[in-house]
């Protein structure tokens, strides 16, 4: 396994982290440690989950499979969303950070979290607040290091500052969507989190499955496939006709190349200077398997070019898409005078 430093810290991690979305829900507990049983064999050592995953079962699962060998493993999960609409039972009020990591805690079954995540950002909370709580757990023990999913550039920099002021280390990874079908992160949050010091962390290296080229073109997805399912945020981000005609490209591109377009997918992440990791995140065992394939696989110029005739570096595959989960903040309506 070639580990890689994590930003600018001295903590090592395997380029693909096992991510656990599934585990407790659509993945059921036997297969669930399996899979990590497995990647522990291959020399994955890093594993990420969120306190929302499955209403808590993820991290619980999780828990319990690494159990034997806690020390062994880098454990990520989140904070920020919740499972109730009560005001303070979310979000990034110390209060809030304070209660959900003693739950995840509990739900780990261990004492310490190695990397806790700002799951996302909100502009309207107290941004250093939720800083100086984070710092507190780590002078506590309670948490190694900290890092914030989907901030954009200027949030990347602005927790960084805060940190600075405050005497707290700087976050130590951003998790963004980043995959062939949407490279919007490229123009800056990837190169913000180089900046400030901050590895990468991606999700979503196969735009939840589209780029297996499993969806075919005008027609309608396989019964038991996750578009089907009615997947909210797939069909928020990833279920878009534009990216599955290009995954079909990626299939027949990756086939010439002796590989798969799973195995394609993960490895063009991967091949990125400023990634530290990709999260891939199975239902399956036999998808883990082809996941850890990607591993093997080394691509070079002609494929960089193909994938750039697909979809302009720094852009998505739809022209003028935004992921309404994370809209654009730059234009607030003026209250009439």
């Amino acid at each position: 396994m070639d580990y890689r430093y994590l930003g600018r810290s001295a903590l090592k991690v395997s380029p693909l982290c096992l991510g656990a979305m599934m585990f407790g829900g659509e993945t059921d507990e036997p297969v669930a440690r399996r899979i990590v049983d497995k990647a522990f064999d291959q020399g994955v050592n890093f594993v990420d989950t969120a306190d929302v995953y499955n209403e808590g079962r993820s991290e619980e699962v999780v828990g319990r499979a690494i159990a034997s060998r806690r020390d062994a493993w880098v454990v990520a999960t989140k904070f920020g969303y919740g499972r109730s609409s009560a005001p303070n039972e979310q979000g990034q009020s110390r209060k809030w950070i304070f209660q959900a990591v003693e739950a995840s805690l509990r739900r780990l079954g261990t004492d310490y979290i190695d990397i806790l995540y700002f799951h996302r950002a909100l502009p309207e909370a107290s941004l250093e607040e939720g800083v100086r709580a984070v710092g507190d757990l780590i002078r506590q023990g309670k948490v190694r290091y900290y890092g914030v999913s989907n901030f954009r550039g200027w949030r990347i920099a602005e927790t960084a500052r805060i940190a600075d002021r405050l005497g707290i280390e700087r976050p130590l990874a951003s998790q963004p969507l980043y995959n062939i079908v949407d490279r919007s992160s490229e123009v800056e949050q990837l190169p913000a989190a180089a900046h400030y010091g901050l590895g990468v962390v991606s999700y979503s290296p196969l735009a939840r499955g589209v780029l297996s080229g499993k969806y075919p073109v005008d027609a309608p997805p396989p019964a038991d496939s996750r578009a089907a399912r009615g997947d909210r945020r797939m069909h928020q981000t990833e279920w878009r006709p534009e990216s599955v005609k290009l995954a079909q490209a990626v299939v027949a591109h990756a086939a010439a190349r002796g590989t798969t377009p799973i195995a394609f997918a993960l490895a063009w992440v991967l091949r990125n200077g400023l990634v530290s990791a990709a999260i891939a995140g199975p239902r399956t065992e036999e998808q883990w398997d082809r996941y850890v394939e990607a591993l093997g696989v080394q691509l070079g110029p002609d494929d960089e070019r193909f994938v750039d005739g697909l979809v302009a570096p720094g852009h998505a595959s739809t022209p003028g898409y935004t992921d309404p989960a994370y809209p654009i903040e730059g234009r607030p309506i003026r209250a009439a005078s």
